[in-house]
């Protein structure tokens, strides 16, 4: 299981949510306390985030070492400043690599995504018929082997004829579960994806165990930062007034900071 976080607010530095929390995402990769399989987040790692003032397509950063182990990671975060920020910390399925394709966050234009949790036995059961549902230029796009990259794909490929992130989203979740129950297998799908200008994403499992999911509202103070913020977590960064996403949902994080949530 990884652990993850978005966040979206008035801008602030990547070591705001990265490192300087006292359960932060650096400390949960090495100390998580809520994972429901696998004990440490040492396989990988990556941020995404958007220039606050410019509509351009998101910046990247990942490497395939500890995130405790990146050297270039606290420079880069004292000086990066960003209002939409997505976050991972990888704890690789057995069998699949070590492998810079295989971290998240991923990118298609303007739209980051991350993803918590598994297929069950993928390679066996939903590899091939998700491949099989996606475009040429989409399937194409995969570089990588994991299952978080094939439910990313189904997600570009199902927003090209979904008039918003939140019903694309909706419709890659319907289909997962129809393969699921078609191949009998089990998966957990805890989502974020972005485009900028909302957070949108899911707390969701067929057939297990879902993983915990933790947003706090902008009404709550964030540290002692900004308050103008909405935060998601796999687990809070710190005391104060998270709340968990309820079991099998859809959120959506407008751009004024209001939250939808939508059982599934």
């Amino acid at each position: 299981m990884c652990r993850l976080l978005g966040y979206l607010g008035s801008p602030i530095l990547l070591e705001d949510v990265l490192s300087k929390p006292d359960h932060s995402l650096i400390v949960q990769s090495y100390q998580p306390q809520e994972m429901t399989a696998g004990l440490l987040n040492a396989d990988g790692f990556g941020v995404g985030w958007y220039h606050p003032d410019q509509e351009t397509e998101p910046f990247t950063y990942k490497n395939t070492a500890p995130i405790w182990n990146d050297r270039n990671l606290p420079s880069l975060s004292r000086y990066v400043k960003s209002h939409c920020i997505l976050a991972n910390v990888r704890s690789a399925t057995a069998g699949l690599a070590v492998d810079v394709s295989n971290c998240q966050p991923f990118q298609h234009s303007l739209i980051l995504g991350v993803h918590n949790g598994f297929i069950q036995d993928f390679r066996q059961t939903l590899y091939r018929p998700i491949r099989d549902r996606l475009s040429d230029s989409v399937y194409q796009s995969i570089h990588g082997l994991t299952d978080s990259e094939h439910i990313f794909a189904l997600l570009i490929d199902e927003l090209q004829t979904s008039s918003t992130l939140t019903e694309a989203l909706h419709q890659t979740l319907k289909i997962l579960t129809e393969l699921g129950e078609t191949h009998q297998t089990s998966f957990s799908a805890n989502i974020i994806l972005s485009d900028g200008q909302q957070l949108v994403g899911s707390r969701y499992a067929h057939r297990g165990t879902v993983p915990t999911l933790y947003y706090l509202h902008p009404e709550a103070s964030f540290s002692n930062l900004v308050s103008n913020s909405v935060l998601i977590a796999s687990e809070p960064l710190f005391a104060g007034h998270w709340k968990s996403l309820p079991d099998r949902c859809l959120f959506t994080v407008h751009h004024d900071l209001t939250i939808d949530i939508k059982s599934l």
